[in-house]
């Protein structure tokens, strides 16, 4: 990747170490025509990284947008920096949204604005002054390693380097929580270890707490047996058997939640969906 100026990258909020969880969900239940999730509870704490594994169609989309308020459940309850989300009004929802990043599947920029314009989007809502939107675009970009890319359209990028502008949006509000929604999907083996990396270095240098959906256990355990090298700009392998123990699981099968812990639990689970998962 290329050497970035951490000086100027964005920094995470400060959250008290004896906080609660940034997001929790109660007996959260949601379905369409068919249930979709079930009495799903979880947490996510502080500095905490969750992994978010399940086939398709197991609803860890759905998940995402019930955590960031776009969509409602049907019973249980969402709280979100310790306030209940489930039913409040959408002005109030408004703001707790901008504390928190997503990023969507296949990065869902608007191909008809700039590169610079789609980072900025929710600035430019906001009425933000061109001059502060042009610096905190250029040093969210430089996270990403595109500053190069500021007035470029998305339609001349490459398909990783969409997924990079996409986190840079996500982070332009430096966000207590990110959200990613298969960041890596469809895209080449080396291609997504660069957005792994992008992703272990937000966690490991600002220790933003996030969820993360993906169907890639190859990411996964990359994030597990890796952290970021600040002095070094780039992702390193832990030493010896080590694990980050702030970055855990949850795994989803028709709708409930099956599974809730460490990387070592996870490999080691006597339950049949859970093997048949990893192996």
């Amino acid at each position: 990747m290329t050497n970035l100026d951490h000086s100027s990258t964005p920094a995470a909020h400060d959250t008290p170490a004896n906080a609660g969880p940034v997001l929790e969900f109660r007996n959260v239940s949601i379905g369409f025509d068919n249930p979709v999730l079930e009495n799903v509870s979880f947490t996510v704490g502080p500095d905490e990284t969750r992994i978010l594994l399940g086939p398709a169609g197991v609803g860890k989309s759905v998940l995402l947008k019930l955590a960031n308020g776009l969509l409602c459940p049907d019973s249980g309850s969402i709280f979100l920096f310790g306030e209940e989300i489930s039913r409040i009004p959408e002005e109030q929802l408004f703001h707790l949204r901008t504390r928190t990043g997503m990023v969507f599947q296949e990065g869902a920029l608007f191909d008809s604005l700039t590169v610079r314009d789609n980072v900025a989007y929710q600035l430019i809502q906001e009425e933000v002054p061109d001059e502060e939107i042009d610096v905190r675009v250029r040093e969210a970009l430089r996270f990403v390693g595109l500053e190069q890319t500021f007035s470029l359209y998305p339609g001349s990028l490459s398909g990783g380097m969409r997924r990079r502008v996409a986190i840079a949006r996500a982070l332009i509000h430096n966000p207590q929580l990110l959200l990613y929604d298969s960041p890596t999907g469809g895209l080449d083996p080396v291609t997504s270890t660069t957005i792994i990396e992008l992703i272990v270095k937000q966690r490991d240098v600002y220790h933003s707490p996030s969820v993360l959906v993906t169907h890639r256990l190859q990411d996964a355990f990359t994030m597990c047996s890796h952290r970021f090298e600040p002095a070094e700009d780039r992702m390193v392998p832990l030493p010896g058997n080590q694990t980050d123990s702030k970055t855990t699981f949850l795994m989803l099968e028709e709708g409930h939640l099956i599974f809730d812990g460490s990387l070592h639990q996870l490999v080691h689970s006597q339950d049949p969906f859970v093997r048949e998962f990893i192996e």
